[in-house]
């Protein structure tokens, strides 16, 4: 990593988990090449630079990434179909992968999701070795796999894939504040209260990726001390234990609702994220200020 200002390429830079991050980069007076979509969607920072374009486009990457220390991929698009998440996710990243690669860039840091991991009933504790879920699980989480491999596939390139589950934090398209919750006041309210329910706040998530984005969790020969050099590293990201009743209880009381609880077989493991610690990382938020947050803002809105 350059020993200046690390300069810092960050994919979905106008989305919640990417605005994030740009924000914790802009903290650590990193350089931000924030890519968008839509121009004048980037977030207005010190630091930050916007660049219009589709990182799937080989011409613009190799541009977006020349003299670049780092890459901060952020970009889903989880409601589409199988087919645009695939283009999206498992053709397109790998396109800016190469060029990063190509472009002598340090690392790569992808932001994945511990939805890729099995989490049936009888499941244990998940760690970043636990069973994944086989092709023909869903969409978004074949999908998902499906783009972890093909960076994985990328030599000569340090990558993080880093594997979040529910992403809490206030904005218009967050899933956990906003989007789930109206999908409960339309009626889906229905979970096991004690079927488990891993999370991590936004802003904790892109303190983690942002770190290490800038080097300041260094290349180790071991993933349980750091990222492994020239090979992929992936590291789940989650906060303290919570369950449905947790969330759920929280969404639809905030909301003036019932909550329609059942009893079927469900998953009770955790998620304990040892590896993220190890590597220094200390989430800030709690499970009780999460709610408060996610409380706040439904009554805002009702």
């Amino acid at each position: 990593m350059a020993d200046s200002s690390p300069v810092v390429v960050v994919t979905g830079a106008n989305g919640l988990v990417g605005s994030a991050v740009c924000r914790a980069l802009a903290e650590r007076s990193a350089t931000v090449r924030a890519v968008v979509r839509r121009a004048g969607s980037a977030p207005a920072l010190d630091g930050l630079t916007e660049h219009v374009g589709d990182f799937a486009d080989e011409s613009f990457a190799r541009t977006v990434t020349e003299g670049a220390d780092a890459v901060v991929t952020t970009v889903h698009p989880m409601g589409s179909s199988r087919e645009v998440q695939h283009q999206v996710g498992a053709e397109g990243t790998p396109v800016l992968a190469r060029a990063a690669r190509d472009a002598g860039v340090s690392r790569l840091v992808h932001v994945s999701t511990a939805g890729v991991y099995d989490r049936s009933a009888g499941i244990g504790d998940v760690v970043e070795d636990s069973a994944l879920l086989p092709e023909g699980s869903g969409a978004y989480p074949d999908t998902k796999n499906a783009t972890d491999v093909a960076l994985a596939q990328v030599e000569g390139l340090t990558t993080v894939l880093v594997r979040p589950p529910a992403i809490l934090g206030e904005g218009e398209t967050s899933v956990w504040n906003t989007l789930r919750p109206q999908a409960a006041r339309d009626g889906e309210r229905r979970a096991n209260p004690e079927q488990t329910w891993a999370w991590v706040h936004v802003e904790d998530l892109a303190a983690f990726l942002a770190d290490v984005a800038i080097g300041a969790v260094a290349d180790a020969d071991d993933p349980e001390r750091g990222p492994v050099a020239g090979s992929t590293t992936p590291v789940i990201v989650a906060g303290e234990p919570a369950t449905w009743r947790d969330y759920l209880g929280t969404v639809t009381e905030a909301l003036g609702v019932a909550p329609e609880w059942t009893d079927e077989s469900v998953w009770t493991g955790r998620m304990p994220a040892h590896r993220a610690k190890a590597w220094g990382w200390a989430p800030k938020v709690n499970l009780a200020q999460a709610m408060d947050e996610l409380r706040r803002g439904l009554t805002a809105r009702s």
